[in-house]
C-alpha cells in the first residue's frame, strides 16, 4: 500500500533521521542551510527505498520537491510565536501530498461515509469535545468556587489545560466502551481520582473539591452513556 510506504519514510525523514542540530540550523539560516537540501534528498531515498519499484521513481521525486517547497514556506514564514502553528501545517501539507498520492492509484474512497456505523462513531466522538465541555460548563455555572486567596493557595495551571484533559478523558471513556473494555474506564476513574485529588486535599477547600467531583462525573457520565447510546 502505497498511503503506508510513504508514510513509513515519512516518519523516518522527518524525526527519525533529523537530528535537532539540523533543525536549529535550518531555523537560523533558512533556504541558507544545507542540512535543508540534505533532508529532502533523504526523503526522496527513503521514498524511493520503501516504495521499491523502479516505476514509481516519479513518486520519490514528487514526494521530495514537495517536501522542499512545504519546509521552504515553513522556513521563511514561521515566527517565534507561529513555530508550533507552522508544525502542525507543515505535517499537516506533508500528508496531504501523500494522501494525494495515494488517491491516485485509487487506495482511497469515499465509501466510509455512507457507513452508518461509522458516521454514528464519528458524531458520538465530535458530541465530547467542545460541545460536551460546554455543556457542562453551562450546568456547572451556578456552582463556580470563587478561588480562595486569604489563604495564599496557589491555583495556578496551564492555560485551558482542564478543557482539553476533559476532552480526552471522554474520547478515550468512549474508546473504551466502543471497543468493549469498561475495565479502561475503571483505570481511567482510578488515574484521575490520584492525580487530582491529591491536589484538592492539600487545597482544603470542600466547595473547590465538590465542584470538581461533580464535573469529572459529568464527564465520565457524558462519555459512558454517549457510549452505550453507540452500541
Amino acid at each position: 500500500m502505497v498511503f503506508i510506504q510513504l508514510i513509513l519514510a515519512h516518519l523516518f525523514g522527518d524525526f527519525i533521521l533529523q537530528p535537532n542540530s539540523w533543525v536549529a540550523e535550518k531555523e537560523s539560516k533558512k533556504l541558507k542551510s544545507r542540512y535543508l537540501y540534505f533532508h529532502v534528498l533523504i526523503h526522496t531515498i527513503l521514498s524511493f527505498i520503501f516504495l521499491w519499484n523502479t516505476e514509481l521513481w516519479w513518486i520519490a521525486v514528487l514526494i521530495g520537491v514537495s517536501h522542499f517547497i512545504i519546509d521552504a514556506a515553513k522556513l521563511s514564514f514561521q515566527t517565534a510565536k507561529s513555530k508550533k502553528s507552522w508544525f502542525f501545517i507543515d505535517q499537516a501539507l506533508h500528508i496531504t501530498v501523500i494522501a494525494g498520492v495515494s488517491f491516485y492509484f485509487n487506495e482511497f474512497n469515499f465509501e466510509f461515509l455512507r457507513n452508518q456505523e461509522i458516521l454514528k462513531i464519528l458524531m458520538a466522538a465530535l458530541f465530547l469535545t467542545t460541545p460536551a465541555s460546554i455543556f457542562i460548563k453551562i450546568l456547572l455555572s451556578s456552582w463556580t468556587p470563587v478561588p480562595d486567596t486569604q489563604n495564599n493557595i496557589q491555583t495556578e495551571s496551564l492555560s485551558s489545560a482542564g478543557k482539553y484533559i476533559g476532552i480526552l478523558e471522554r474520547l478515550l471513556v468512549f474508546t473504551f466502551i466502543v471497543v468493549n473494555h469498561w475495565e479502561g474506564v475503571g483505570f481511567m476513574v482510578a488515574a484521575k481520582s490520584v492525580f487530582r485529588f491529591s491536589d484538592l486535599a492539600q487545597a482544603k477547600q470542600r466547595k473547590l473539591t465538590e465542584y470538581v467531583l461533580i464535573g469529572t462525573l459529568l464527564s465520565f457520565g457524558m462519555a459512558v452513556l454517549t457510549g452505550i447510546l453507540i452500541k
